[in-house]
């Protein structure tokens, strides 16, 4: 069964733009309901959430992603993006849209983990072994779903020996080379900033209230703003009209290191996480 591992936090605060976290008044504690089907957090919003004036869920990230085999389809695997195609083993697009708004109509919102620095690692080859089928080939940096090539990869930005991050004490590689093999996305490059937004403004219009940034220490703050200044006001079916998206970031700031989280301060929330 589903491990009911519930991790509140309190959305403390309000102020304007992308720092409210949309939720309803009086509901300030946000469920993480990691790798659960998009019919069960439906259910659950229904049958739990909503009753329990629960102010909203992170879900996990509901883009196609790479399948994994070994280890058999690790939690992980959802973390490499193939392509922005709503379809993942938590549920197809129309499942998703069932979810949001049955989750919106008992006043429980929906908070999506964003996966937008990369794609998937590197050693990933090539094939349609995805969760929608789509072909993609790592070693050309092919991902024609979305269309990506490799063009609109940072590999010569990156001035490691191997393209990996070697050391994060120099903010270049962090953000210019690859997280653990995972193909980095250019993201000053308005054609990718352009794919993104409209992945995350498809979201939006679907009715999702905000969005997780995963892994934004490893982007620039500047990439990350022109790619937020492009997202859509929320659905207005459910929101007064207006409303700008929520927007957390995942800064691991611990101290030691010249990438801080105050950095990020200006897009949005830092959620520091591991």
């Amino acid at each position: 069964g589903n491990m009911k591992l519930l991790l509140l936090f309190a959305a403390v605060g309000l102020c304007g733009a992308q720092y409210n976290p949309n939720t309803k008044p009086g509901r300030t504690s946000i469920v993480h309901l990691f790798e659960w089907r998009w019919a069960d957090i439906a259910s659950e919003c229904e049958r739990f959430l909503g009753p329990n004036e629960f102010g909203g869920v992170q879900i996990s990230p509901p883009n196609e992603n790479i399948i994994i085999t070994n280890p058999d389809r690790p939690w992980w695997e959802r973390y490499q993006p193939v392509s922005y195609k709503i379809c993942t083993r938590s549920g197809n697009e129309q499942q998703f849209r069932d979810m949001v708004t049955r989750c919106n109509n008992v006043g429980v919102y929906i908070y999506v983990d964003a996966i937008i620095n990369h794609m998937c690692g590197s050693g990933g080859g090539a094939g349609t072994h995805s969760t929608c089928g789509s072909y993609f080939n790592t070693g050309s940096e092919d991902f024609s779903a979305v269309p990506y090539s490799n063009l609109d990869f940072n590999d010569g930005k990156c001035y490691t020996s191997n393209g990996e991050i070697q050391n994060y004490n120099d903010p270049n590689q962090v953000r210019n080379c690859r997280l653990v093999g995972l193909l980095d996305l250019a993201l000053e490059k308005d054609y990718v900033r352009g794919k993104i937004a409209d992945y995350m403004n498809n979201l939006i219009s679907i009715g999702v209230a905000g969005f997780r940034l995963d892994a934004a220490k490893h982007m620039w703050p500047g990439d990350i703003k022109a790619i937020v200044n492009r997202l859509q006001n929320l659905n207005t079916k459910w929101f007064p009209s207006g409303t700008k998206p929520f927007i957390f970031q995942e800064v691991i700031d611990l101290g030691g290191e010249p990438i801080t989280s105050s950095e990020y301060f200006d897009n949005g929330r830092d959620r520091k996480s591991t």
